[in-house]
C-alpha cells in the first residue's frame, strides 16, 4: 500500500486559459446516457434468467462503465516530448452468488493471495454507444463472472468444513438503500497546440541549469464519467475532472546518490489552475531544492524529537494510521488488524480528531484529489468520523461489514478492472491542541533540551511512502521525505540534510504527539493498495513528535555523468 503522486495542490488564481468547454451532453444537463437502459435490461435479464446447471443464481450483480478522456501534453528543455489524447471505456461486472450472510467473495482460508480476489474483471466497452456491441460485451462479461461466482461459493462452504472458527463471522455483503442520481455527461474541448507551447515555455528554465540532468513539465488533464445500475435499484450517472501541472527534476550528488523533487498543481477545471507567473515560481522552487540538495550533508540515523510540517503530516498520516483502519483489514486473517478491536477505545491522543469525508470539494480554496458522490458500490459518499478526541469509532466501509460496523459510509473504491475494497478519500486529521507554527518550533527545541539532543528534524516534504498491514510481515512503514533540516538546539540556523528514510511502528509514533500548529494544508495524491490506483486527500497541521526514527536511504554507486551536459554550452 502506498501513496503515489502520479499527477501535487495548490494555489486557485486564474490560469491563462486554453478552455474551449467543459460542459454536459448536448441537450438538458441531465439527459440519461443511451447505455444505461442498455444496461438495466441486460441486467434484468441476467437476474431472471441466468442459472447454473445446479440450480444456482446469483442474488446480485451490479454493472459499472467508467468513461474516461485524458489529455497530457509535456516538455523537456523546451522541447515537446507528449501531446496525447485518450478516450477509454471500462465495464466492470460484480456478480454474488448465495446470500448477503455468506456469498462467493468470502475469504478462502490458507488460499493464494490471501484467499482474496483482487484482480481481473473489467472489459473494454465500444466507444460509439453500439446497442448491440455494448449488449455483447456485457452478456460475455457477466456470463464469466457468474461461472467464477458458483465454483467460488463451492470453494468457500467446503474451505468452511476444513477450516477452524471464523474470527470474524459478519456478514458478506451489508444491505443498503439504492440510490438514484442523473448528473449531466462531461465533455470538453481545449486547444492541445496553446496546452504544448506553455509547458514548452515552462520547461525552458531548467536549460540554465546543467546540474539537473532530467526535468519535465506536464500539463494534463482527466475527465470521467460513470454510469452504474445494480439488482438492488441503483441507477447512477455521475462524473468529474481533475487537471494538474506536474514540475519534475532530479540529479546525481557526487558521492552517487540520486536526488529527485516533484511539486503538482491541481484543479477541478483548466481555468482554475494557476497562471505561468505561479506556475513558474514553483518551477524555480524545485530548480532550487535539488541544486541545495545536491550540496547539502548526509545524515546519519536518529532517533529524537522532530516536526512534520502540514502536507508532510498528511502523507504520514495517511500511510500509518489511513490503511490501517480500512474495514476490509478488520476481518482479512491474513491482516495485522491493528485496531480490529479498538472501537471505543483511545488510539491518540486526547486532542487529536480524523473524519474522512469525500463529499468535501475544496479546503481553503483548494480543489481535492480524493472528492466522489458515490462509491464504487453505489453508496452516496459520505463523512466517516474515525477518532474523535483520541478515541476510534468506526472504519473505512464498504459494503463488506466487520465486528461492530454492519453498514457501508460510502468508502468502497476501486481501479476499473480490479475489486472493490475500503480506501481513503479526503482524511482530514483535526486537532485542539493548537499554537503558531513559530511556537512549534520553539517546542521543538525545548524537546531537543529536555532529551539532551544536539538537534531535532524538521520534514518540510515527502513524497511518499509504504507500509505494511499483514501478519506475516513486520507491522511498520517507511515514509521518503525529499526535503529534511536539521533545527539545532544551540539556535544555529536550520541546515538542509539528505539521504534518510523514516521507519517506525505505528502504535509507537502515535504515543509520541505532543502538539500541532494551525496551519492545516492539503496534500493531493494517488494512493495504491489492493484494488489499485484511486485519487486521495490528505488535510493536517503541522505536527510535532516526541520522538521518530530515522534509517539511511539507499544510495546509487554510480559516478554522476563524465562529460558535461550539452546545455552546459549554453552558459559559456
Amino acid at each position: 500500500m502506498n501513496w503515489r503522486q502520479r499527477r501535487a495542490v495548490r494555489y486557485s488564481v486564474p490560469a491563462v486559459c486554453v478552455l474551449i468547454g467543459l460542459c454536459g451532453r448536448p441537450g438538458l444537463a441531465a439527459d440519461e446516457h443511451p447505455l444505461l437502459p442498455i444496461m438495466q435490461s441486460e441486467l434484468q435479464l441476467s437476474m431472471e434468467k441466468l442459472v447454473g446447471p445446479d440450480g444456482t443464481k446469483s442474488y446480485f450483480i451490479q454493472y459499472a462503465v467508467t468513461d474516461e478522456d485524458e489529455v497530457n501534453v509535456a516538455a523537456t528543455l523546451g522541447a515537446l516530448t507528449q501531446n496525447t489524447v485518450t478516450h477509454v471505456r471500462y465495464l466492470d461486472v460484480d456478480v454474488r452468488c448465495g446470500d448477503y450472510a455468506l456469498d462467493s467473495t468470502r475469504q478462502i482460508r490458507g488460499g493464494y493471495y490471501g484467499g482474496r480476489e483482487y484482480g481481473g474483471g473489467g472489459a473494454a466497452l465500444p466507444l460509439d454507444d453500439n446497442p448491440l456491441a455494448t449488449r455483447h460485451s456485457l452478456w460475455l462479461a457477466t456470463d464469466t463472472k457468474f461461472k467464477a461466482a458458483m465454483r467460488r461459493l463451492a470453494q468457500v462452504k467446503a474451505n468452511l468444513k476444513v477450516k477452524v472458527e471464523e474470527e470474524d463471522p459478519s456478514d458478506d455483503f451489508s444491505r443498503e438503500e439504492p440510490s438514484t442520481h442523473i448528473g449531466p455527461w462531461l465533455t470538453y474541448k481545449v486547444d492541445r497546440d496553446q496546452l504544448a507551447q506553455r509547458v514548452k515555455k515552462l520547461s525552458e528554465r531548467f536549460r540554465t541549469h546543467p546540474q539537473i540532468y532530467s526535468s519535465s513539465v506536464t500539463l494534463s488533464g482527466d475527465t470521467t464519467n460513470r454510469l452504474a445500475v445494480n439488482s438492488e435499484g441503483s441507477r447512477l450517472q455521475f462524473g468529474r475532472a481533475m487537471w494538474r501541472i506536474a514540475i519534475a527534476g532530479s540529479t546525481v550528488a557526487d558521492d552517487g546518490m540520486e536526488l529527485w523533487q516533484y511539486k503538482s498543481l491541481d484543479a477541478a477545471t483548466l481555468d482554475a489552475l494557476p497562471g505561468d507567473a505561479d506556475v513558474v515560481k514553483v518551477v524555480d522552487q524545485v530548480i532550487d531544492e535539488l541544486l541545495a540538495l545536491r550540496n547539502a550533508p548526509l545524515v546519519e540515523p536518529y532517533t529524537g524529537p522532530a516536526i512534520l510540517m502540514n502536507r508532510a503530516s498528511g502523507v504520514f498520516f495517511h500511510e500509518i494510521f489511513g490503511h490501517r483502519i480500512e474495514g476490509h483489514r478488520q476481518k482479512d486473517v491474513e491482516e495485522g488488524q491493528t485496531f480490529a478491536k479498538k472501537l471505543g477505545q483511545e488510539i491518540l491522543p486526547t486532542f487529536i480528531s480524523i473524519v474522512d469525508d469525500p463529499t468535501q470539494r475544496q479546503f481553503q480554496g483548494h480543489d481535492l484529489n480524493g472528492f466522489y458522490e458515490f462509491d464504487e458500490e453505489c453508496i452516496p459518499g459520505q463523512p466517516a468520523r474515525i477518532v474523535e478526541d483520541g478515541v476510534l469509532k468506526t472504519f473505512l466501509m464498504s459494503r463488506s461489514p466487520t465486528r461492530g460496523v454492519t453498514k457501508s459510509n460510502g468508502h468502497g473504491r476501486r481501479q476499473p478492472g480490479l475489486q472493490i475494497v475500503a480506501r481513503q478519500g479526503n482524511l482530514t486529521v483535526q486537532s485542539s491542541k493548537q499554537v503558531p507554527f513559530d511556537q512549534l518550533h520553539t517546542l521543538l527545541l525545548d524537546e531537543c533540551k529536555r532529551q539532551g539532543k544536539e538537534y531535532g528534524l524538521l520534514f518540510a516534504d515527502i513524497s511518499g511512502g509504504f507500509t505494511m498491514t499483514e501478519r506475516y510481515m513486520p507491522q511498520a512503514f517507511k515514509v521518503i521525505p525529499i526535503l529534511v533540516y536539521r533545527v539545532y538546539a544551540d539556535g544555529r540556523p536550520d541546515e538542509l540534510v539528505r539521504g534518510v528514510d523514516i521507519v517506525g511502528t505505528p502504535l509507537t509514533c502515535f504515543s509520541k504527539i505532543l502538539c500541532t500548529a494551525n496551519d492545516a494544508d492539503v496534500f493531493n495524491g494517488f494512493c495504491g493498495a489492493e484494488s489499485g490506483s484511486v485519487p486521495v486527500s490528505a488535510i493536517s497541521p503541522s505536527i510535532l513528535v516526541q520522538q521518530i526514527e530515522v534509517e539511511k536511504k539507499q544510495k546509487a554507486q554510480d559516478r554522476p555523468p563524465i562529460l558535461p551536459a550539452p546545455i552546459a554550452e549554453e552558459q559559456k
